[in-house]
């Protein structure tokens, strides 16, 4: 079996990896053939370069699959979904696990998202819209919902264009950032404003098929650059996978209020939905809330699920992909997994790039650990930074306080200048390991 992988940073980097740990072997009883691109030094130690092919060229990439008898493609991050590549792929014959165009806008626009909610009643916080910086700026001055407010950029942002502002003048000067400055180019082009939910975070992520679902084990990222959930928001600073992270009650009453009712009013609506659905989740006083929709597996989430998820992953996203995904089940391991994220000094506003990392081969030597690579290249001299999150160090252990030990050992070994990164990763939920 022939498996492409589009992207290039930590979560591609861990799908690579769990395709290859699967246990789908075919009649030669040979693991898939993995493909990766534009791929990373890291994910081409696993996969295969996928050459003569440009970035962003994906007609060029498609024809490549065609000619190459792909048997199924993934894609990673979320703006080539954005811009139709399920689509392309799916016209020239060939398999992909993936929203189309037209279903993607449940993360390519926010705008869409909550109207979309707002029609088929499922829990979200209250909002309004605007495209021009005046209206918006009025009502700030007499806001419907109380402060803190929350204010996000409609369109694709890499998880930066939003911010809770404690009162009016935050508010102003993050409206300026979004819609005067232009800090986010087109994303910003309009604005949801809603009120700020109170609760606890859940990262539910679900494998549809459009008319089925699988669910993935619960997840919880860390946004927040500092200890504590402090300081600017960031694509991810870390997150953990634990069974025992919410209730029973509350994972069914987001599968049945919140994923099943997304696909049914998407298939209503005549965008059917197939591949990864990601809810961010607020766990509320009046129960569970979406915060905001994301079309592909989460990054940094998708390292420690894919540590958790064992058995035939290839065959199961195939029959994900290929709507045939009712009565297939997703093994999972019923221990815990944590990544820790390693950013690049400067990160998220003006990352450092170009430093070199020591470490790694020792870590290697860990048992239950992974080394995820989200930044980096591999010069003569050995491997150096190349972005904002560079690695995701990522453990499994036997309870979630024994993960977390396992991940900051792993990090104590790693060491590049400037190295920045949380040590509350898990925090919360080892406080109700503890109390339970």
């Amino acid at each position: 079996m022939k498996i492409l992988v589009i992207g290039s940073g930590g979560r591609e980097h861990a799908l690579v990896w769990a395709l290859s740990q699967s246990d789908d072997a075919g009649a030669n009883h040979q693991p898939p053939q993995l493909y990766g691109f534009p791929g990373s030094a890291a994910i081409h130690r696993i996969a295969t370069r996928v050459q003569g092919v440009s970035d962003n060229s994906w007609e060029k990439l498609a024809e490549f699959a065609v000619r190459e008898k792909i048997d199924l493609t993934l894609c990673g991050p979320e703006a080539p979904l954005a811009t139709g590549i399920a689509d392309l792929f799916r016209q020239k014959g060939l398999v992909f696990l993936g929203p189309s165009r037209a279903a993607a806008q449940l993360e390519s626009s926010k705008v869409f998202a909550k109207e979309f909610m707002a029609r088929h009643g499922i829990p979200t916080a209250r909002f309004t819209a605007f495209e021009e910086f005046s209206a918006a700026e009025r009502f700030l001055n007499h806001p419907v919902f109380p402060y803190p407010l929350v204010i996000k950029a409609d369109g694709l942002a890499a998880g930066k264009g939003v911010a809770v502002c404690p009162n009016e003048a935050a508010a102003r000067t993050f409206l300026e950032k979004i819609m005067v400055a232009h800090d986010f180019g087109a994303a910003g082009h309009r604005v949801v404003m809603e009120e700020c939910l109170e609760g606890e975070e859940l990262s539910f992520i679900a494998l549809c098929d459009r008319n089925h679902f699988l669910s993935l084990p619960p997840a919880q990222d860390h946004k927040r650059l500092f200890q504590g959930d402090c300081g600017p928001n960031t694509g991810g600073m870390g997150a953990y996978s634990w069974d025992g992270l919410f209730s029973v009650e509350v994972y069914r009453a987001v599968e049945e209020k919140i994923i099943r009712p997304t696909l049914e009013g998407m298939a209503e609506e005549g965008n059917s939905y197939n591949g990864f659905l990601y809810a961010g989740i607020m766990v509320t006083a009046r129960g569970p809330m979406v915060l905001e929709y994301n079309v592909r597996m989460g990054d940094p989430e998708a390292q420690p699920l894919l540590m958790r998820l064992h058995g035939s992953l290839a065959e199961t996203f195939t029959r994900a992909a290929t709507g045939n995904l009712h009565g297939a089940t997703l093994d999972r391991n019923a221990h815990p997994a944590v990544c820790v994220v390693l950013a690049a000094e400067g990160y998220p506003e003006k990352p450092i790039q170009g430093d070199k990392i020591t470490g790694l081969e020792e870590v290697r030597e860990m048992e239950g650990v992974q080394i995820f690579h989200s930044g980096t290249i591999l010069s003569p001299d050995g491997w150096e930074t190349t972005g904002g999150r560079v690695l995701g160090i990522t453990a499994r252990g036997d309870s979630l306080h024994h993960a977390c030990q396992k991940a900051y050992r792993a990090v104590d070994r790693i060491r590049f200048r400037g190295m920045q990164y949380r040590k509350d990763i898990g925090a919360r939920g080892l406080a109700r390991e503890d109390w339970r």
